[in-house]
């Protein structure tokens, strides 16, 4: 059995406290603060906390959730190739009017630059009427609040999504023409974002019918053709870009025709271009002028001697050497006699009669 320890007894001088003129035993202080564990756990929590708000912000960002004021000369609008190729002025007008009064409705959708230059540091993607407007603004009243436009920092997470967002933004908001979809199709194939027309025209109008995505295929040739002489190509009509590609299948020469009759002729309207357009098509379309019949000499007619012409006239013509042919208009026959009559002519006769 382990052997129990004595205590000493407590010292009087701890009990009754210090004997006069004796100095009281050393002791070491305890400094206070707060409990190390707590401390640690405090930060701990802050710092995820900071790091859920990091996510939760950079997650809204990334799916287009987030908001950002940026100013208007970071942004790029030449970032993808543009399908609207020209603006209407009342309806741009209509549009700078209401951002005076009401300011900013609608954000713009803008990607980050992976190599940003020249100061911009964001591309457009869709917003491209917007984002004029708000220049034009700030262009003609220096008004701070017009120096920036609200957008949307998004990352497709192809060019693909890019070029389908800008499409399916100005299907919603202004309506393409044919000849504007099928010039973005045209582009998006040259940039490699497609590899195919197919590809393409499936991809960006993908939601539409088919019967509109054929129309579209068929603008394609428009584009090909006549992108860098056309002045006014949105004003073609679906009726006349669908006869102009028609002409075109049918003559490989009409479109190089056409290019030259374009190249050469003044054009200062939308009007005037589609006249060019409509009368070389119709030039083509118009059917050639009939062949007037050779004048034939008049033919000597011999009538028989019979008692009563009306019923017994016979006409007597010499065709040929050795060929007469004789014609009784009563009785409805032809015939055709003398040495010159033969197997070959009677096979070439019938040929004929099939013919007509």
């Amino acid at each position: 059995m382990a052997k129990r320890k004595r205590l000493s007894p407590a010292q009087p001088v701890f009990l009754d406290g210090p004997v006069p003129g004796q100095r009281a035993p050393e002791t070491k202080s305890m400094p206070l603060s707060t409990a190390p564990i707590a401390q640690v756990a405090g930060d701990a929590s802050a710092r995820a906390a900071l790091d859920e708000m990091s996510q939760a912000m950079a997650a809204a960002r990334a799916q287009g959730r987030m908001i950002e004021l940026l100013p208007l000369d970071v942004i790029d609008e030449r970032h993808l190739v543009r399908d609207r190729l020209e603006q209407n002025e009342e309806e741009m007008a209509a549009l700078v009017d209401s951002l005076r009064a009401r300011g900013q409705q609608m954000p713009v959708e803008v990607v980050p630059l992976p190599d940003p230059a020249g100061g911009r540091t964001h591309g457009l993607i869709s917003g491209w009427r917007r984002l004029t407007a708000l220049r034009r603004l700030y262009k003609e009243t220096s008004d701070p609040k017009f120096a920036t436009i609200r957008a949307m920092v998004i990352a497709p997470e192809t060019a693909q999504d890019a070029y389908v967002a800008m499409v399916e933004e100005n299907e919603i908001r202004v309506n393409l023409s044919h000849y504007e979809r099928a010039r973005i199709a045209v582009r998006a194939m040259k940039e490699g974002v497609y590899p195919s027309q197919r590809a393409a025209l499936q991809g960006l109008f993908g939601n539409t019918t088919r019967s509109r995505r054929s129309k579209i295929g068929t603008f394609i040739l428009l584009v090909e053709a006549f992108d860098a002489v056309l002045y006014f190509p949105s004003a073609i009509s679906e009726k006349l870009g669908l006869a102009l590609a028609r002409e075109m299948v049918r003559d490989p020469g009409f479109a190089d025709a056409l290019k030259e009759r374009l190249v050469s002729s003044p054009r200062d309207s939308a009007g005037a271009e589609m006249q060019i357009l409509s009368r070389a098509l119709a030039e083509r379309q118009m059917p050639p002028a009939p062949v007037p019949d050779p004048v034939l000499p008049e033919r000597p007619r011999l009538r028989s001697t019979a008692q009563n012409p009306a019923s017994g006239e016979r006409i007597v013509t010499r065709i040929t050497k050795g060929i007469e042919m004789r014609f009784t208009p009563d009785q409805r026959r032809i015939e055709l006699v003398g040495e010159g009559v033969s197997d070959r002519l009677a096979e070439m006769l019938e040929d004929w009669l099939k013919s007509l």
